[in-house]
């Protein structure tokens, strides 16, 4: 019969029932090493080990392991953590958290990058459409408003009249539209991993605002060519204020979208109302239309829209016509401000607890 022999004397199946036997006291000895009775425990039992010696060595083993005395740790281990992020709880309504905002500013630049590209991802014209949905719509309210309807201009090129409205309220329009959906979209990445939350709509602000120097470069094409070739055009130093008109635009936008971003997380057909809102709204501005053609009577309500200064300033600044004043553009910057602080404070409390209504 092939196979190992066993030693003379040494019982069949000794070596299994030693291994067993000393299994079973490790494990014991790691389970209760001060309640353990090494004579009557059935578990714990060293009488299973014939060998004399061994039995000696594991008991003075025990004996002689002070469990009250935990090991020394190593000196690496006793080197301080330096945490990479601390998640605490928000202390107030009003906490922006821009600091936390600008130590993710990369993620925000994904993004930005994330939401440009996937817009024209899988199109025919790709991000010619940048240029050609301005163009479109103002060649349309060109022969609808202006050749139809014939609304006044204030004596402008009706071309570079609604071009330049239809490019700042593109901006609002599509800013507001995106932010709004923000929760409802992005539902996936807000419940598996943690981020600013602010960190997504303002990254909808900056991608929009990429979109908007396209199509306003469009704009300054048209304008040059007017400027350099006719006499319409009449530019002042009021065009510094463009950086001033596009932020407050921006923060206008903002701040409406996180309003109703946070309520569409419950109420959805508020998605609805906002896009029907959104196309009222433009009828509301003086986008196709003067300030001065509004009869004055009406003329209060027009100019309490915050979006009326923004668009008659762009024009004032770079066009010569229309109607500026410092007390209306105060007026707007002290709505926005509002309007985004209450954004600000919805967004805060919606954001702890959407996941699970979205």
């Amino acid at each position: 019969m092939s196979g190992r022999r066993r030693p003379a004397g040494q019982p069949i199946g000794c070596n299994r029932r030693h291994g067993v036997a000393e299994r079973r006291h490790h494990a014991c000895l790691g389970r209760h090493p001060q309640s353990v009775n090494l004579s009557t425990s059935p578990h714990c039992s060293l009488s299973g080990l014939a060998d004399a010696p061994r039995r000696h060595e594991l008991l003075r083993l025990y004996v002689n392991t002070d469990i009250s005395t935990p090991p020394a740790s190593s000196p690496a281990a006793e080197e301080p953590t330096y945490w990479t992020e601390i998640i605490e709880p928000q202390e107030g309504l009003f906490q922006l958290g821009l600091a936390a905002v600008w130590r993710y500013r990369d993620l925000v630049m994904l993004f930005v990058r994330r939401d440009f590209v996937a817009s024209y991802k899988q199109t025919i014209l790709g991000p010619i459409w940048i240029v050609a949905q301005p163009l479109l719509t103002t060649l349309m309210y060109l022969v609808i408003f202006g050749n139809i309807a014939r609304l006044s201009t204030d004596g402008l090129p009706a071309l570079l009249f609604y071009l330049s409205g239809v490019t700042i309220w593109n901006y609002f329009a599509q800013t507001l539209t995106a932010t709004a959906a923000v929760f409802r979209d992005n539902a996936a990445i807000f419940g598996k991993v943690y981020f600013p939350r602010l960190a997504m709509p303002l990254s909808i602000v900056l991608s929009n605002l990429i979109r908007f120097a396209v199509q306003f470069a469009l704009f300054l094409a048209v304008w040059g060519y007017y400027w350099v070739n006719t006499n319409t055009v009449h530019p002042n130093a009021y065009l510094l204020l463009l950086p001033v008109l596009v932020g407050l635009m921006g923060l206008l936008s903002l701040g409406i979208g996180m309003v109703f971003s946070a309520l569409t997380t419950k109420y959805r057909d508020l998605a609805v109302l906002l896009g029907f809102g959104i196309q009222l709204a433009m009828y509301a501005s003086p986008v196709i239309y003067p300030v001065s053609s509004v009869p004055a009577h009406y003329r209060w309500l027009l100019q309490a829209n915050p979006i009326t200064p923004i668009i008659e300033t762009l024009r004032y600044g770079f066009l010569g016509s229309g109607t500026f004043s410092w007390h209306g553009l105060a007026l707007s910057a002290l709505l926005t401000v509002v309007i985004l602080l209450l954004g600000v404070v919805i967004f805060n409390r919606t954001q702890r607890s959407f996941t699970d209504t979205v």
